[in-house]
């Protein structure tokens, strides 16, 4: 069982709230050149389109923040700027309109200016993140805790997040990222149990996307099953919105979030008697873009095919070169192999016709891989 989720502050990034009893929200940070405003505008909706709640945007200099306000009036989800090196860039996203920073404290400059940007932020009500990294630790914890410990890293956030509420910002969300993921676990965990300002998860640096996928998983997964965490950013080296698809099933895992269907299958072995591998593949290719909170099952044989796919809301059981179609609980169809995908897709739009575009196959139902 999970455990009670940790009660935080509720903060405000546009119109997401982070934190309190809100939903683990879903964050992504474009790749784009920001000062690029039509390629970024295009990211950002096609991050949308994917179930992306917050995006963030690097903000390397005077160009990118001048950007900024562009983006801010046309982008139809909150952006969060990144900033380091130069707190003058994060007043000049403030004075853009962005709806929330994300500062380094490791390479923002000293306090004077941490205050600077506390001031302005707090005036506009824009939410800062301190962003902790293992790799750009403050130099002087580093060297007193002979190199990166967690207990560095949560000091270095909370000596931040001091600065803040000494101005009167308290509108605070903190992250402790490192790609080793015991380490950022339990960053999390002391973070968690010395404070109530809202937590960021994410490993970062966590590589390609099928290993960072692996590593993401285990780390954010662990800490939200102990009920820490308010929003989640995968961080993978690859198209951005592959970040939300997986954060969501991350979410999805654990019953924490609803969106989309969960496919189950199983691993195959030698009683399998249809080509299961290619039958789910082309399942879950398929229901790519279904929104609908839907389990779906895709199972090769009799052992546990009936049982399974009984469970679901929709089903496949294989057998010699067929298959059962299950519709909650029930057998709907015994259909040959080569029809089972398309079968299984057309309970699913009877049921849900709604859920597909009209546009799609020209029957409302996204096209089968391979068939035409």
């Amino acid at each position: 069982m999970l455990k009670k989720r940790r009660y935080s502050r509720p903060v405000q990034v546009g119109s997401v709230t982070v934190g309190g009893l809100a939903p683990v929200s879903v964050q992504s940070m474009t790749n784009t050149d920001t000062r690029d405003i039509k390629a970024t505008l295009r990211q950002i909706e096609a991050l949308k389109e994917a179930g992306c709640e917050i995006v963030r945007l690097a903000v390397p200099d005077e160009e990118a923040a001048g950007a900024l306000k562009e983006l801010c009036r046309r982008a139809p989800l909150p952006l969060v700027a990144d900033i380091h090196f130069d707190y003058r860039l994060a007043l000049a996203a403030i004075e853009a309109g962005v709806a929330g920073l994300r500062l380094n404290p490791g390479n923002i400059g000293g306090p004077e200016r941490v205050r600077a940007v506390a001031k302005a932020a707090k005036e506009r009500g824009i939410p800062i993140r301190i962003g902790v990294n293992a790799g750009s630790l403050e130099k002087s914890i580093r060297e007193r805790e002979g190199g990166v410990t967690p207990e560095g890293m949560v000091e270095s956030a909370l000596r931040q997040a001091a600065l803040l509420e000494e101005e009167g910002h308290s509108a605070i969300v903190l992250s402790l990222k490192a790609s080793d993921v015991p380490l950022t676990i339990r960053a999390y965990e002391l973070a968690a149990a010395r404070c109530d300002y809202p937590l960021h998860l994410g490993i970062t640096e966590a590589g390609t996307p099928w290993r960072g996928t692996i590593r993401s998983a285990v780390g954010i997964g662990a800490l939200l099953a102990q009920g820490i965490g308010d929003t989640i950013r995968v961080s993978l080296t690859g198209d951005p919105v592959e970040e939300v698809r997986v954060g969501y099933e991350i979410l999805k895992a654990l019953n924490l979030r609803q969106r989309g269907p969960v496919l189950i299958s199983c691993p195959t072995c030698g009683r399998c008697q249809v080509d299961l591998i290619r039958l789910a593949q082309e399942v879950e290719k398929s229901l790519a873009g279904l929104e609908v909170p839907l389990k779906i099952a895709v199972m090769g044989c009799a052992v546990n095919g009936p049982g399974e796919a009984a469970d679901a809301d929709f089903g496949i059981a294989g057998g010699r070169g067929a298959g059962l179609i299950f519709r909650h609980g029930q057998i709907a169809k015994k259909v040959p192999e080569a029809e089972l995908v398309s079968a299984l897709l057309g309970e699913i739009k009877k049921a849900y016709p709604e859920a597909f575009p009209a546009e799609n196959d020209g029957a409302g139902m996204p096209p089968v891989p391979g068939k035409e």
